[in-house]
């Protein structure tokens, strides 16, 4: 708990402005639908989707059209009606070329989502429960895109005696996963009922920031309704709030020791959103084919909450938007501490796209960097209570066996040290670096073992 207030929060942290007021009360909007559709067939953590349609083929909305490419992988489906056109490489959000699906939309078509059929999951076994997540294509909408039937399968020997869920959305200008408590707080507490249901959590806790009232209050009357043992625990407004394991140690009190995750001290967690999207599945057979983005910033003519098909062109979301007000853009693909820069509106929106921050390039303009002056910012900021000077220092001289053993793998690059950093120094990318490097050596030994 604070020292100076009663509600819930963690020690360190930084307080950026929060830039909220561009979208907050702007209802979720449909995105309309567009002439083509490119589907990337990685968009997700672990292995690609495997496609099973070819080109010429006719697909419906909803439609699977790739299934899951191993057990960390999960199914895509149509956007749209139309005409699979080709499979290709195309571009995706990492600049990279990858292998894709490019749909041409059926213009006739009333677009009606042709709905699976799924039973009733209280009907399934487990394991079935597990493999119906994975063929609706559910992934964390946070931003991680980490399949959800992965998260959701508890491995023997561990138990799950807390949900908790992420509505923290701790992200200056990010609003969508606000907006989908707010509209739609059933489906939230319907999907805490089904996966409850399979994990056996005796208390459902949802942690949201304190500057979110309409969704605390929506989502609380939810809860009082629904006879779940469900508490809605408002938090202290401050960043990264909404990382698992700051909101684990906000709400319980309690430390996710290093190099251990949430289950290990028996809290599964997960975002709302995703949970949502969880109740649309088993109760609509609708399977995640379209997110909430929110589209906001300094140049953007519009910003709004959209919901928006997967596989939309990022540039006609920005012209449904109204354009852009600033030929110097700059857009990152989810928040301004963690989000990624994006080259290329000619890219699609992918399941981990959260948000389009768009941006002159002023605001976003590259600074000077300095010597660290030992100032200690850093420090006090990270949440992970790790020494980012240190690490820093570690990093310019290629010391990454020395990083390791001062715990740079705890860091989950929330950017907190670079954000106070009077030297401009560039410590979150530093430390991605030296985190790379150190998993592929791991990956190396381990393949070496194996071929031994």
């Amino acid at each position: 708990m604070d020292l100076f207030s009663n509600i819930a929060t963690f020690r360190h942290g930084v307080h950026p402005e929060e830039y909220k007021h561009y979208t907050e009360d702007k209802r979720i909007e449909r995105m309309p639908f567009v002439d083509e559709y490119v589907l990337p067939l990685g968009q997700h953590i672990g292995a690609p989707s495997r496609e099973i349609v070819r080109k010429g083929q006719y697909v419906k909305r909803g439609e699977r059209i790739a299934e899951a490419g191993g057990f960390v992988s999960v199914a895509l489906h149509s956007p749209v009606d139309g005409t699979v056109k080709a499979i290709e490489l195309a571009e995706t959000i990492t600049g990279k070329m990858v292998q894709s699906i490019r749909i041409e939309t059926d213009q006739h078509s009333s677009q009606l989502v042709t709905a699976q059929e799924v039973p009733d999951p209280f009907t399934l076994s487990y394991d079935d429960f597990i493999t119906s997540v994975q063929q609706s294509g559910l992934v964390g909408l946070g931003g991680a895109a980490f399949p959800a039937h992965v998260k959701f399968k508890i491995p023997e020997g561990k138990t799950c005696r807390y949900l908790m869920l992420n509505g923290c959305e701790c992200e200056p200008f990010l609003t969508s996963d606000h907006r989908t408590m707010v509209e739609h707080p059933a489906d939230i507490i319907d999907g805490i009922k089904i996966l409850n249901h399979f994990v056996g959590a005796e208390k459902t806790f949802i942690g949201i920031e304190n500057n979110k009232p309409e969704a605390i209050k929506a989502l609380q009357e939810k809860a009082a309704s629904s006879g779940a043992p469900i508490e809605v625990v408002p938090l202290k407004v401050k960043y990264p709030q909404g990382a698992e394991k700051m909101m684990i140690t906000a709400i319980l009190g309690q430390e996710v020791p290093s190099g251990k995750l949430p289950l290990d001290v028996e809290v599964l967690v997960s975002n709302v959103s995703s949970i949502a999207a969880l109740s649309q599945w088993f109760r609509q057979g609708k399977p995640l084919i379209e997110r909430v983005v929110t589209v906001t910033g300094t140049a953007i003519k519009r910003p709004a909450n959209v919901l928006v098909p997967i596989g939309t062109s990022m540039r006609e979301v920005v012209n449904h938007c109204g354009g852009i007000t600033s030929a110097d853009l700059r857009m990152l693909l989810g928040g301004p501490m963690m989000g990624m820069v994006q080259r290329s509106l000619d890219v699609p929106v992918v399941k981990g796209t959260s948000g389009m921050l768009m941006l002159t390039g002023k605001e976003v303009g590259n600074m000077d960097e300095y010597s660290c002056v030992r100032c200690g910012r850093c420090v006090d900021a990270c949440p992970m209570f790790l020494n980012p000077s240190l690490l820093g220092m570690l990093a310019k001289k290629g010391l990454w066996e020395d990083m390791q053993d001062n715990h740079v793998l705890d860091c989950f690059e929330c950017g907190s040290c670079s954000f106070v950093c009077p030297s401009h120094i560039p410590l979150v990318q530093c430390f991605r670096v030296a985190k790379g490097l150190l998993r592929e050596r791991k990956a190396r030994e381990l393949k070496a073992e194996k071929g031994q």
